[in-house]
């Protein structure tokens, strides 16, 4: 489905490319998702938060780390610029995901300020639905496409929240905390389906294995330390293979 200039497919409304999107989002990684946001709730109830404030929290934060994050920072007494700076460094992760499906979604008329805004919607499962989908929608139909799929996410996850805070009193803490966990198994499983060198199965592997270490010896910096070693022996590991395919 290239979309090309005598394909018909081009000729589909902006409006059809929206639903199409629409329709992408309802999709397994919704409901791992959905899933994981149940959790949310129970912990955001836990900590204090009103129903009003846990909905506008997922829809305005988001990516559900950094949203654990902020409920981790309130329940810690943290004040707002503290609280905050917290969600902005947890949030720093996303800017390889939108350096890399930004410029999939640019077309020759796409106005810069729509492309600030579907950027918000860039977390873990928008992002690997439309990196494997993305390519086969017309380049002038992706923005639309993409704000389907984003808006829905967020939406239906919103009303999950909301769903899920009035009935948190009868989940388990222990359910909470297994629901969380969701949304990051489905990432690292899809990462490795994806992956297309193996450099990137080096990178997961050097993360896992060195994750539950630097936890033992940097408490406070072990996701930053692992992500650094990992990504750099990588990298190591790529230019080793590429000086040993020349030679």
């Amino acid at each position: 489905m290239s979309g090309g200039p005598s394909s018909p497919i081009t000729h589909l409304s902006t409006a059809t490319w929206f639903r199409r999107g629409v329709r992408a989002a309802f999709s397994l990684p919704l409901l791992m998702l959905a899933g994981a946001h149940v959790g949310f709730a129970g912990l955001a109830r836990e900590a204090g938060l009103t129903l009003t404030q846990s909905v506008f929290a997922t829809g305005i934060v988001w990516a559900l780390p950094a949203n654990v994050v902020l409920v981790g920072a309130i329940i810690g007494g943290a004040g707002l610029p503290a609280a905050a700076f917290a969600v902005a460094l947890s949030s720093i992760r996303l800017t390889p995901m939108v350096v890399a499906l930004v410029p999939e979604m640019r077309g020759s008329r796409t106005r810069t300020w729509v492309l600030y805004l579907l950027s918000h919607f860039v977390a873990v499962t928008s992002w690997v639905i439309a990196m494997q989908a993305i390519r086969g929608v017309p380049r002038e139909m992706r923005t639309a496409w993409y704000a389907g799929l984003g808006g829905t996410l967020v939406l239906v996850n919103m009303i999950a929240v909301g769903i899920a805070f009035e009935l948190a009193g009868d989940l388990p803490p222990l359910a909470s905390a297994a629901l969380l966990l969701l949304t990051p198994i489905y990432f690292l499983t899809s990462l490795w389906s994806s992956a297309r060198e193996r450099a990137g199965y080096v990178a997961m592997v050097l993360g896992l294995a060195l994750g539950p270490l630097f936890h033992l010896w940097t408490p406070g910096f072990d996701l930053l330390a692992a992500g650094l070693v990992g990504g750099f022996g990588a990298f190591g590991y790529h230019l080793a293979s590429r000086r040993r395919d020349a030679t």
